[in-house]
């Protein structure tokens, strides 16, 4: 049987991860300019399945489409309401080359879109149909990565369902390469200030409401392992010092909690340490931050049986 929470080792997959991560990127702008806005950016996220990640419907020229990554059998799949199916094979090779065939796939299907193909969130952006450099693809390693978001997002559903106020899917953010799900108090928040990456006004439509969100990210650059993370907005006094299992920690120059993935993996019960570390963060946030957890707040939903009212 699979391990379902196998190991990931950034520095020996992170070619891979980067390559991985472009090619969400073009199949994420693609719905970003084809689907319409739907608060606080959700509109552009990706959805975990069974097989990988996908768009979910993405509206066409009279008729619907959606853009799969089969991250078992390495595959991009281009499926259309009409019953037309392309399907692109994942493997080593350039993102210009990949940005190409999905463009073409694309359009032999009926859908003619062009994106804005300078990538988000990544240092030296290179524009997708410039970028020549040859980029490995492990397929091992990105089975790997798809066993845990379905572990992680399994975790994630169950967490969304103790809270009685507007909540986020669980949902993939190409941008920033994580799987996230939110919270949010009900009230407004202050305008964000912005950061590096995104729009003013993406950033300001993002966090327009007082939000605490956790996630995971496979590791990066900055980050060079796999982790769980939390934060608030905005951050009530109090937040960095509260009190949470370890060994989460709160991150200074992050600003947020952080939990590694390894500590999670390598426990006797992975799921409950992780959601331990999401009910805590959120208890911190929610707390501090004073919401009015009475009114939001409800035990985890069990299958099969209906809320108590």
């Amino acid at each position: 049987m699979t391990d379902p929470w196998p190991t990931l080792d950034w520095p020996a997959w992170r070619a891979t991860a980067l390559h991985l991560q472009l090619m969400t990127q073009v199949v994420g702008k693609v719905r970003l300019w084809l689907a319409p806005w739907l608060n606080h950016g959700w509109q552009v996220a990706l959805y975990v399945t069974p097989r990988g990640l996908t768009t979910s419907p993405i509206p066409g020229p009279g008729f619907a489409f959606a853009i799969d990554f089969d991250l078992i059998d390495a595959a991009l799949i281009v499926a259309t309401s009409r019953g037309d199916v392309r399907r692109l094979t994942l493997e080593p090779g350039t993102i210009a080359d990949f940005h190409a065939a999905t463009m073409a796939a694309l359009a032999e299907v009926g859908v003619d879109v062009a994106i804005d193909d300078l990538p988000n969130l990544v240092p030296a952006p290179v524009r997708f149909h410039l970028d020549t450099a040859p980029r490995p693809f492990d397929a091992a390693a990105v089975r790997a990565f798809h066993t845990t978001l379905v572990a992680v997002d399994g975790v994630f559903r169950d967490f969304r369902t103790g809270f009685l106020g507007k909540a986020s899917p669980v949902h993939f953010f190409w941008g920033s390469f994580d799987l996230a799900v939110s919270r949010f108090s009900g009230r407004r928040a202050p305008r964000h200030p912005g950061g590096p990456g995104l729009p003013l006004a993406v950033a300001q439509e993002a966090y327009s409401h007082e939000v605490s969100s956790a996630g995971f990210w496979p590791g990066s650059d900055a980050y060079p392992r796999a982790a769980f993370y939390s934060y608030t907005y905005p951050v009530p006094p109090g937040f960095a010092d509260a009190a949470v299992p370890a060994p989460a920690r709160f991150d200074a120059d992050l600003g947020e909690f952080v939990l590694d993935y390894a500590d999670v993996a390598g426990a006797a019960d992975p799921a409950a340490v992780l959601l331990g570390f999401l009910q805590a963060t959120y208890d911190a946030a929610a707390d501090l931050g004073r919401w009015d957890r009475a009114s939001l707040d409800s035990p985890l939903g069990c299958p099969g049986v209906p809320r108590a009212v």
